[in-house]
């Protein structure tokens, strides 16, 4: 008998011209898992990190023991998400407007996601800190970063903190929990790690928090990044962003035969859990709980946040080339502001004439900063800026054949 071997190439269920499938994606019911101890090992979690903790079902109620975690009260703290949300999508519809238009070179959306960076970020202190990747200006955004510097860098003009010196989109603000972002991907974990280690050596109860996308598990960052966690049992928390698409790649193709990333952790003795991300109640919810575990001193945990990617991968992406395009309709975990939006409306805390007016003022205020901004120079109609930048920002004490070239440039 002659044997013959043979490989796999995954792909996705469906490409351009075909009918969306997320048949595979194992969903269950909002009451479905409970909340664990805080103290709980990585043999406890088999079932949150291969399941789907929700805490909103199908009619939009929040039921199930991690509704009951939250409790009751939260009607300003959810308009607030709410608020965060919108802010974030009308700013991507802008800024992919004006990159459009030439007055920026790059932009990166993060529409259908917005539930996640804004949810996670309101459970944090000022003192945590983030290292995120290109797609959570969310964070900030949560974190009341003001938007003229938020704009400044998309722009790289005089508004920009970091004059010009990151892509656009890579913002940097260290008084916000923002660690300046890397571009290679994976690096989010083992800097958030190592982060959680310094912070623990010197005494400090702050936490820190790594975002890496789907993709990005299949780097060798995110198996070094977990085995640090797993031996020195820092206060972490690890975010994978399962959005189902790495820039054109199915997500499929870091997964394995897995259904769960989440599931990777538990190998390394790190307890994991899997989270409608879509759902802003839950990711509440569980980063609450993880925030709380860290501090509490029982180390590490990593979440995956099951989303999908509504927009193109960046402005330089166009996804009608490798998937439906009413992909993103078909999505069974819906939109996070609709879902939200639904929610607080069947409480009695929300109305459409509400929704329709709080939308209108958050774009008036984008509006108007957008105007100020643009003022200092876009890539249409650039503004002069000195010189001196270039030799600024490099060193903590500029060397002297460095200040002998500003005195020849007479900056």
């Amino acid at each position: 008998m002659t044997l013959k071997t043979s490989l796999t190439f995954p792909g996705p269920p469906a490409r351009p011209g075909g009918t969306p499938d997320f048949s595979g994606l194992h969903l269950a019911e909002a009451e479905t898992f409970g909340v664990p101890p805080l103290d709980v090992a990585a043999t406890g979690c088999a079932d949150h990190a291969n399941g789907l903790i929700r805490v909103l079902n199908d009619a939009g109620e929040a039921v199930g023991p991690w509704a009951e975690y939250l409790g009751e009260g939260q009607a300003d703290a959810l308009l607030q998400g709410l608020r965060d949300m919108m802010t974030s999508r009308l700013l991507d519809q802008r800024m992919m407007n004006a990159q459009r238009q030439g007055k920026t070179s790059f932009y990166l959306q993060l529409t259908g996601e917005e539930a996640i960076g804004c949810a996670v970020q309101r459970q944090l202190r000022k003192s945590d800190m983030n290292f995120p990747t290109y797609r959570q200006q969310n964070l900030l955004i949560s974190a009341g970063y003001p938007l003229e510097p938020l704009l400044g860098q998309l722009y790289s003009n005089a508004f920009d903190p970091l004059e010009g010196r990151q892509l656009p989109i890579m913002h940097s603000a260290r008084d916000y929990g923002f660690f300046s972002i890397s571009g290679n991907l994976g690096t989010q974990f083992v800097q958030a790690v190592g982060w959680a280690m310094a912070n623990a050596l010197t005494g400090g109860d702050d936490i820190a928090v790594g975002w890496i996308g789907d993709g990005a598990t299949a780097s060798n960052d995110f198996h070094t990044a977990l085995l640090s966690a797993s031996v020195y049992n820092p206060p972490v928390l690890l975010n994978v962003v399962n959005n189902q698409w790495a820039i054109s790649t199915y997500t499929g193709v870091a997964q394995g035969r897995g259904h769960s990333y989440a599931a990777r952790a538990l190998g390394y003795g790190v307890p994991a859990l899997r989270v409608d991300g879509n759902d802003y109640l839950a990711v509440t919810a569980v980063t609450r709980w993880a925030t709380e575990r860290a501090r509490a001193g029982h180390g590490p945990v990593l979440v995956e946040w099951v989303t999908y990617r509504a927009a193109a991968h960046s402005s330089s992406d166009d996804p009608s080339a490798y998937r439906p395009r009413d992909e993103a309709a078909a999505w069974p975990l819906g939109d996070p502001i609709e879902r939200l939006k639904a929610h607080l409306i069947a409480r009695g805390d929300w109305s459409e004439e509400r929704h329709a007016q709080a939308e209108a003022e958050i774009l008036s205020e984008i509006r108007e900063v957008q105007k100020k901004v643009e003022a200092a120079g876009t890539q249409v109609e650039p503004q002069d800026m000195s010189a001196r930048g270039i030799l600024e920002g490099v060193y903590a004490e500029m060397p002297e054949h460095l200040r002998r070239q500003r005195q020849e440039m007479g900056v």
